[in-house]
């Protein structure tokens, strides 16, 4: 019989951030980005797994009829004082598991290295900020150090939308009000609970995932009626989220789409995490403030993710951070190899990238 409480234990002690769960395999675990078995662990078998299901579904008819309906369904659960984030597919008809580990101290913005235009741009009275990156970028503690940020300085209402809930948040100086998204859960859809958001009366509205045209339009919506937007796209740079978004409407919506976007849109922050040289996650971001150029770019006719690039390097006075500026940064400072910030780019930049390297090295002389 598998001790599946004995895994997340092991897991929780060796501060890793998820736990892969598959038939055949031993339990393995993510640290610090690699994956490493379990070795104390038996190799799970297709009724472990089963047992394993029935553990977290824990005779909830509603989870278990959306499993057998979609092959597919996330959950939240609680070991002990730790929250647990998990997904639950299929593989030839055997559930494997993903859960996800969520640190129950949420870290301020100095030490997940937020750049600081992120957090005083959260005091927009109105508009869309965006958190982007791919999966295992530290979206979710990014959105969520920003809204920590606003409830211990503003009296705000902050109603958020979440799938499943992660941090849970205590109010504080701003009141705020938490829905998981789900069947059977706080609101049905990401695009439900934006418009019903409408008549909560809230300050500030944070869409944990905006992965639809539906639920972009939404936001657009709550945007342009006077409040202050943060949601997550699946995107890996700034520029590339901009292109997304366009690419959510046909040809014939595109030219209002763009309009909106660069009127709504203030800020865009991009993010990866890297092993630094010190073996430690290292935060690696890219941010785009929109503004009179950044708009301009975004309006024409025909958009060009290199030409908004472009802008974001050539402006970087107005509160922008490129990619490459990043990746010097962080070089310069010693918490990435050189090697490593070469990777990250394309090759037609890396003479850009060696030039902001010298020039930064200069200043510090």
């Amino acid at each position: 019989m598998v001790n599946i409480d004995k895994i997340m234990k092991i897991a929780i002690e060796s501060n890793a951030s998820d736990i892969h769960l598959v038939a055949e395999r031993k339990p393995s675990m993510r640290v610090s980005r690699v994956l490493q078995e379990i070795e104390t662990e038996e190799n799970l078998t297709e009724s472990d797994m089963f047992e394993i299901y029935e553990y977290f579904i824990n005779g909830n008819v509603e989870k278990d009829t959306e499993y057998q309906r979609s092959k597919q369904i996330d959950f939240s659960f609680q070991y002990e004082t730790v929250r647990i984030r998990g997904n639950i597919s299929s593989s030839d008809n055997v559930p494997v598991l993903t859960l996800r580990i969520i640190k129950n101290e949420l870290p301020r913005f100095e030490e997940i290295g937020v750049p600081d235009v992120v957090r005083r741009m959260m005091y927009q009275p109105q508009g869309l900020i965006l958190v982007t990156g791919k999966t295992n970028s530290g979206k979710t503690t990014t959105l969520n150090a920003l809204i920590n940020e606003i409830n211990e300085n503003e009296p705000k209402k902050i109603l958020t939308l979440e799938k499943p809930i992660e941090f849970k948040h205590t109010s504080k100086k701003s009141l705020i009000v938490q829905k998981e998204v789900g069947i059977g859960k706080d609101t049905l859809t990401f695009r439900d609970g934006v418009k019903n958001s409408l008549r909560e009366d809230c300050d500030i509205l944070v869409i944990g995932e905006i992965r639809d045209k539906e639920t972009m339009e939404a936001a657009i919506d709550m945007a342009e009626s006077g409040h202050l937007v943060l949601g997550t796209l699946h995107t890996k740079s700034c520029a590339e989220t901009i292109d997304r978004i366009i690419n959510f409407y046909e040809v014939r919506d595109q030219a209002s789409i763009k309009y909106l976007i660069s009127s709504l849109l203030k800020l865009v922050i991009s993010q990866r995490l890297l092993k630094g040289i010190d073996e430690k996650l290292v935060l690696l971001p890219e941010v785009m403030v929109v503004d009179n150029i950044v708009a301009g770019c975004i309006r024409k006719e025909k958009f060009s993710v290199s030409d908004l690039e472009d802008a974001i390097q050539g402006n970087l006075a107005k509160g922008n951070i490129s990619l490459i500026n990043s990746l010097a940064d962080l070089y310069v400072k010693n918490r990435i190899s050189l090697e490593q910030a070469k990777s990250q780019i394309e090759e037609k930049n890396i003479e850009v990238l060696n030039r902001t390297i010298m020039q930064m090295k200069m200043k510090k002389i």
